[in-house]
């Protein structure tokens, strides 16, 4: 294998591929990035045996092979590199060592065979279809906060993306719960999406797509089955195993007999929340809510620290008092884009209902806290 190519475009997929691989690998070969050079492309792959990236780029191919080499110390070496450097690539004739020449920089890494690298395998992802971008980002940015993070229960610990209906709407829609907080986004349909399996992304799935998808184009092809979820756009391919369980019927954790509400500007809300947190306890985040009539009062006390209140003026014309984590209540509101934010209540110790007043494609819903 031989090859040349633009350290600027190289770098980009290295930063896109290398950071599925993880720091301290017991299996050796994950710890590589599997190169193949042919018919002026270079592909990149890595993996992680549950999640996988591979990626094409322009190269000139002198010498058409594959070898696998170390992905965090290539892509240090390449990031280290004059930036409008061109990166010559070749493997030794044994396949054991990989040279790799910049201006007066030469660097020699070790290799392992191409043999060993792992495959996610073909399975057939029958159920295929295509969204914008701006609507993928929003199916994960709407809902990847209220993901778990306890192993304990290992089928919160993802996205569940699923064909629904709304208001005898047909929509695609993301759910992510930790048991604490819901949230739940939903967008039309798209052409092929209604016969797919319910399926749950895992977590290092989505935090890789979203990273990938920053500044990708118009349209992303999702390929599915029932373990199995490919993502295609650009050059890239990222594929990814599901998790293996069953999502909860997050239907009935979504109150519907809440009868009090009010709503307030979501900037004025998050910075008073904000605020008034600073005081509260550290592993709580504890911030009580007081309405009557038309001013909410929000407070937070700590023993060691002192305490902290502040009104604001909302549209409503109740009286209760509820407490929330305050870090929850700001990642529900820090989603809420327009001018007004929305919550349903019943009383002290019941869920409540937070939305944006000017898009109702998103619900969340909030436990209370007793304070």
């Amino acid at each position: 294998m031989k090859l040349t190519i633009d350290r600027a475009a190289l770098l980009r997929s290295l930063n896109h591929v290398q950071s599925v691989v993880e720091k301290r690998n017991t299996i050796p070969i994950l710890s590589n990035v599997l190169m193949k050079a042919e018919d002026g492309t270079l592909f990149l792959t890595t993996t992680d045996m549950d999640l996988e990236i591979n990626e094409a780029v322009a190269a000139d191919v002198a010498t058409p092979g594959a070898t696998t080499a170390p992905a965090h110390t290539f892509h240090d070496i390449v990031r280290k590199l004059p930036e409008s450097a061109s990166v010559e690539l070749e493997l030794d004739t044994a396949g054991n060592i990989m040279t790799i020449k910049a201006g007066r920089s030469t660097f020699k890494l070790s290799c392992l065979p191409t043999g060993d690298f792992p495959e996610l395998g073909a399975d057939a992802l029958d159920s295929k279809f295509s969204i914008s971008a701006d609507n993928l980002r929003a199916l994960i940015d709407r809902t990847k906060f209220a993901m778990s993070t306890e192993e304990t229960r290992y089928y919160l610990n993802g996205i569940y993306l699923h064909a629904s209906e709304s208001d005898g709407i047909n929509v695609l829609r993301s759910v992510a719960t930790d048991g604490h907080r819901l949230a739940r986004f939903d967008m039309p349909l798209p052409e092929g999406a209604e016969n797919i399996p319910g399926v749950i992304i895992p977590r290092k799935a989505v935090g890789e797509l979203r990273k990938l998808i920053e500044d990708a184009a118009d349209s992303i092809e999702i390929s599915l089955s029932e373990s199995k979820i490919r993502f295609a756009f650009d050059h890239i391919v990222l594929t990814s195993k599901l998790i293996d369980g069953t999502f909860p019927n997050y239907e009935q954790v979504i109150p519907s007999g809440n009868d009090k509400v009010i709503e307030v500007n979501p900037a004025l809300f998050s910075g008073a929340i904000d605020r008034v947190s600073t005081i509260s306890d550290g592993k709580s985040r504890a911030v009580k809510i007081a309405l009557n009539n038309n001013t909410m009062t929000l407070s937070a006390n700590s023993p060691e620290a002192g305490s902290a209140t502040e009104d604001l003026e909302i549209h409503g014309n109740d009286n209760l008092e509820i407490g929330f984590n305050a870090r929850y209540l700001l990642d529900i509101t820090s989603q809420i884009a327009g001018e007004g934010c929305r919550l349903t209540l019943a009383d002290a110790a019941s869920p409540t209902i937070i939305q944006d007043t000017a898009d109702l494609s998103s619900l969340y819903v909030l436990m209370p806290l007793r304070v």
